[in-house]
């Protein structure tokens, strides 16, 4: 018999955290009852099971109570909170979407089950297709599709040019490492342990790579590893790092800015500032911020080719799962622990 009504756990914003790791003083869990019955779903709606929600390090931002830094949007308070998300449509009101199809959509709330308007699907997902379905939320989702935004049509990457990836053992660092490689350039990352550097050598391929928590000099490293300059490198930590790049970086360097990680729990008066920024005129630098969402028309390009590299075996990826979605909080804040790496993902329901 179908079911027509469930108990739905869902995530809210209780309170804004200007400054820290948000945590269940911020973030709250509630129980909320859900009809899933065709009457009660409007024309043009999905009623959907959650499969994997994507925990991403822009979620944070979007929890501070201060429009700075991405302007995203803030979260309501008492409101759900919405992040990229892989599901599976039980009901359907959408002569497109039919029970049991797969979909991939980038505002499902975090929550267990949901309905929404179809039009806010991003494209069915092939179960069949040989590819996990983690891995929409990963080399497919967000940090895959920011790596390649980076890297391949703002980074303009080719072979020969030294590329240098902070957080390189990140969700976007380490496919962004990968595609860098794939397009013939020397590749050095940088990440915050002794761990994640021989796994981004040995599993994604980097040429060389540093842990940044070991070196008290930046400059004498980049010096180290870059004696002939760095070509394209990309932002996503900040502060003394991206100080230090700017030291070394050959003319007409494409610097894109993809994030800066270590300044999202700061206000921003406490943040580092950088001071070599003439650097970027003297050597005709583009340094150019970017979100994802503005190149949502290359979206089908980037797809076609990470599946492929997918399927090739030519891409890999690192997804670390939590099930349950009451462990939202915790895998959230484990984004700022030095000993994270990969990409997460909460597992909501178990796929069929």
């Amino acid at each position: 018999m179908a079911v027509n009504v469930v108990e739905s756990k869902e995530w809210y914003l209780a309170g804004y955290a200007a400054e820290g790791v948000p945590t269940t003083d911020h973030l709250t869990l509630r129980s909320v009852p859900l009809s899933l019955s065709l009457d009660s779903i409007p024309d043009a709606y999905v009623a959907v099971q959650l499969l994997f929600i994507s925990v991403d390090p822009y979620l944070r931002t979007r929890m501070s109570g201060q429009e700075d830094g991405l302007y995203f949007p803030q979260f309501s308070l008492n409101q759900v909170i919405t992040a990229f998300g892989v599901g599976r449509v039980m009901r359907s009101k959408d002569e497109k979407y039919s029970e049991g199809d797969i979909v991939l959509n980038a505002f499902f709330p975090v929550a267990e089950y949901c309905v929404v308007p179809s039009s806010v699907l991003i494209r069915k997902i092939d179960p069949e297709a040989g590819i996990p379905l983690p891995e929409y939320l990963s080399c497919l989702g967000v940090p895959g599709f920011a790596a390649w935004v980076g890297i391949e049509v703002l980074g303009e990457a080719k072979p020969g040019s030294n590329a240098f990836i902070s957080a390189a053992a990140g969700g976007v660092g380490m496919v962004a490492g990968q595609l860098a490689k794939l397009k013939g350039c020397r590749v050095i990352g940088s990440t915050g342990s002794d761990a994640k550097v021989r796994l981004v050598k040995e599993e994604f391929g980097y040429d060389d790579a540093f842990n940044y928590n070991k070196e008290v000099d930046f400059d004498a490293t980049l010096s180290k590893y870059f004696p002939n300059g760095i070509d394209i490198y990309l932002e996503n930590v900040g502060g003394k790092m991206l100080e230090a790049v700017l030291n070394h970086v050959n003319p007409h360097a494409r610097i894109p800015v993809c994030g800066m990680i270590s300044q999202y729990n700061q206000i921003w008066t406490e943040r580092e500032g950088v001071r070599n920024l003439l650097n970027i005129v003297g050597k005709e630098v583009r340094m150019e911020g970017f979100l994802v969402g503005s190149y949502l028309d290359r979206f089908a390009d980037f797809t076609v080719e990470m599946e492929g590299y997918l399927k090739q075996g030519k891409i890999s990826s690192k997804i670390k799962i939590y099930e349950g979605i009451q462990n939202f909080a915790e895998s959230l804040g484990s984004l700022f622990s030095s000993s994270n790496f990969g990409k997460v993902v909460i597992e909501v329901n178990k796929p069929r």
